[in-house]
């Protein structure tokens, strides 16, 4: 997970001599005060300089010094709108002070006004451009324009004034990274000493890695991120990175210490049960998705993953399953919900089966969706429980029809063919059935893994 940037530089605060850019001249006791405004501020103390600054920017209005110390002190202390009222107002009076745009440039891009920030320190780097602050904020700025390409320039030049500034360097890194120059990037990130390692720096390095192809070493990296902050954003990372390679079992204690940590973060309880979910403990999983629908009964991706788990139980599961009639019933244009329902159905002991209501949901399904070939496969499973051999055919090569590689379906169409006399049809579907078994596999990977992906988004 990439770390957000660090907030934008401060405002600078060397000030051009007294007199400059005024259009009234001041007294001598009024300039004293702007000497004593300017040396309180210098030493921090923004309390006492600023009355006496408020003051002179209102008997001056056209002193560059009263505004753009008055602007700069309250950039400092985050009051933005009076940061920019006057700074702007010293910027008209000196256009060609690169400080005073430089100053205006970071109170807009504290205020997210990337356009405004842009314009600005591109004015002042016009005037000073080795200046590593300005240079950095431009980059932030650009970043927040979605421009990282345009971004790693202005990092490039921060970097090559100071050199050892490690947030310079994870910035250059990180815009390289989103403007898709991987090994860059990480040749950025190899400058920054070991000591001025983070857990961002850790985590970005584990990004850059991922995309790379290099999973040892982006596990690695994960892993001390985690270690050195166990933040919920830190041991969520690793633990998709550890989904995203099937490793599941690691996974599942990472997600656990996650839910135990941050217990209102749902994405680790529904990542421990996709962790349960792949290394096929499928009753443990069915228990967690359970949980989760039963507290949010409209959730389709809750739905999805309990009729999954569900459908991957031999044995009756119906305690734990019935949250998906319910969501069946109030969700009637979700066919693979309804799919799933009718199949939880279909594992329960023979005494506890309700065909009427198993074909309902399967009509249900396909009413919904005519093409979605495990409606119509379940279908003829229903109709071959009732030994209705020859009505399942037509079922099953419709499905077949929808999805060729369906090895399920092939096996069962060689079955009715069997019972139906037509054994070299059988003989073909069997073979049909071999071909595309590992096909099958793999979808059922791909799926998993398209699941892994969407855990990446915040829930």
């Amino acid at each position: 997970m990439l770390a957000a940037l660090p907030l934008p530089n401060a405002a600078q605060t060397s000030h051009p001599a007294a007199g400059h850019g005024s259009a009234t001249a001041m007294t001598a006791d009024d300039q004293a005060d702007l000497k004593r405004a300017l040396d309180a501020y210098d030493r921090g103390d923004l309390k006492s300089a600023e009355p006496l600054l408020a003051a002179l920017a209102a008997r001056y209005p056209r002193s560059y010094e009263a505004n753009e110390a008055l602007g700069s002190l309250y950039a400092e202390s985050d009051r933005s709108d009076l940061a920019i009222k006057y700074l702007h107002q010293a910027c008209a009076i000196a256009p060609l002070e690169a400080v005073a745009h430089a100053n205006l440039g970071a109170a807009y891009l504290k205020s997210s006004r990337s356009a405004e920030a842009i314009a600005e320190l591109r004015l002042a780097i016009r005037t000073d451009p080795r200046n590593a602050a300005t240079q950095s904020n431009l980059g932030q700025a650009l970043m927040l324009a979605g421009k990282p390409a345009e971004a790693t320039k202005a990092f490039a030049a921060a970097a090559a004034a100071e050199p050892s500034d490690a947030s310079i360097a994870y910035n250059l890194a990180l815009a390289l990274f989103e403007s898709g120059s991987l090994k860059e990037a990480s040749t950025a990130l190899e400058r920054i000493p070991a000591a001025s390692v983070t857990d961002q720096t850790e985590s970005l390095a584990g990004d850059i890695a991922e995309k790379l192809g290099d999973f040892k070493q982006a596990i690695e990296h994960y892993q001390a991120a985690a270690q050195s902050n166990p933040s919920d954003a830190n041991l969520y990372a690793l633990t998709v990175e550890l989904m995203r390679h099937w490793t599941w079992d690691q996974a599942y204690k990472i997600a656990a210490f996650g839910a135990s940590r941050y217990p209102e973060s749902i994405h680790f309880v529904v990542a421990e049960g996709i962790s349960q979910y792949g290394g096929q403990h499928y009753p443990e999983a069915v228990v967690i998705f359970s949980d989760l629908l039963e507290k949010d009964p409209d959730n389709a991706l809750y739905a999805d993953l309990l009729g999954r788990s569900c459908s991957a139980i031999a044995e009756d599961s119906s305690a734990q399953c019935t949250g998906l009639d319910d969501f069946a019933r109030h969700h009637p244009q979700n066919a693979q919900a309804a799919t799933y329902a009718a199949v939880s159905l279909l594992h329960r002991p023979a005494a506890q089966q309700d065909p009427a209501e198993v074909k309902r949901l399967l009509d249900q399904a396909i009413a919904a969706n005519p093409h979605l070939p495990d409606a119509y496969f379940q279908m003829a499973v229903l109709d071959q429980s009732q030994l209705e051999w020859k009505e399942s055919v037509g079922l099953l090569q419709k499905a077949i029809e929808l999805r060729p590689a369906y090895p399920e379906a092939h096996y069962r169409l060689s079955r009715a063919y069997a019972h139906l006399g037509r054994r070299d049809e059988a003989q073909q579907e069997i073979a049909l059935q071999q071909k595309y078994s590992q096909q099958a596999k793999d979808s059922l990977n791909a799926h998993l893994q398209e699941v892994v992906t969407f855990l990446v988004k915040p829930n």
